[in-house]
């Protein structure tokens, strides 16, 4: 069983101030660390794990640049056979549109059975190019998917609902999955991995080997602000005899427009 996986290089935002830019588009991440996107993560593990029980070759996939690389490494430390690098100096300046056209092409190169992505990306949560890249190849796609069993040219997969529901489906290969998290444990990358790494291939490859151009990627997508909650002043204590907090909270609801 031969695997792509889709992964993705974004930003930690946890436990900083962001800055959006001057042109007021895009969040400044000059000086923000970078990991390897987190649905992302267990969808490489999972790959790699169909891998152990089933043979085959996991192969990762980015579209960015050189500073991208080390998620790819990482992959190929925690089991996957090789890594591609689709050349794109800022891969904010193409939308998930292009970005699904890019793994499109990557996709031909070889036979895959499956195509993993993960759910969404941590920093733009667009949770769109799983959708769009199977539709652009023609594939049977599932999302949130929480289990996959492959047996006899199908998959039985568990795919997370609201309110708690699961739903199990069979699906015929070849298919994409987009990954949700805590479908799997990731492993930790050791030392040996890391060190075995450094002989797996990591291919890079320019829009012009996939045979696209700068205007077959050309944005669809167009963010024309982007700006911080406005301070609302934080939040107001109600105090007094319960009826008369009764009373103040109606009041707030009326004026809210919540009720009338």
């Amino acid at each position: 069983m031969d695997i792509m996986v889709c992964v993705k290089n974004v930003p930690l935002t946890e436990e900083v101030d962001l800055v959006i830019d001057q042109k007021n588009r895009v969040v400044d991440q000059s000086q923000l660390p970078f990991a390897i996107n987190d649905w992302d993560n267990y969808a490489i593990e999972e790959a790699i794990q169909l891998k152990e029980k089933l043979g085959g070759t996991v192969v990762a996939v980015t579209v960015g640049n050189e500073e991208d690389e080390d998620i790819l490494r990482k992959c190929l430390a925690m089991g996957a056979d090789r890594a591609v690098r689709v050349d794109i100096e800022n891969k904010n300046d193409v939308d998930v549109y292009g970005i699904a056209k890019i793994l499109k092409e990557v996709s031909k190169e070889e036979d895959f059975g499956l195509i993993f992505t993960g759910v969404q990306a941590g920093d733009d949560n667009y949770s769109m190019v799983g959708g769009l890249l199977a539709e652009y190849i023609g594939l049977n796609q599932a999302c949130m998917v929480t289990g996959i069993e492959v047996e006899d040219g199908k998959a039985k997969i568990s795919c997370e609902l609201e309110g708690g529901l699961t739903e199990v489906s069979k699906i015929d290969l070849p298919a994409l999955f987009s990954i949700q998290t805590g479908i799997n444990q990731p492993r930790y990358v050791s030392i040996m991995g890391i060190k075995k790494a450094r002989k797996k291939e990591l291919k890079v490859l320019g829009l012009s080997d996939l045979g696209l151009s700068e205007n077959d990627i050309a944005p669809q997508l167009r963010i024309e602000e982007m700006y911080p909650p406005p301070d609302t002043g934080g939040a107001e204590i109600l105090e007094g005899e319960l009826d008369a907090i009764a009373d103040q909270l109606i009041d707030i609801l009326k004026k809210k427009g919540v009720i009338g």
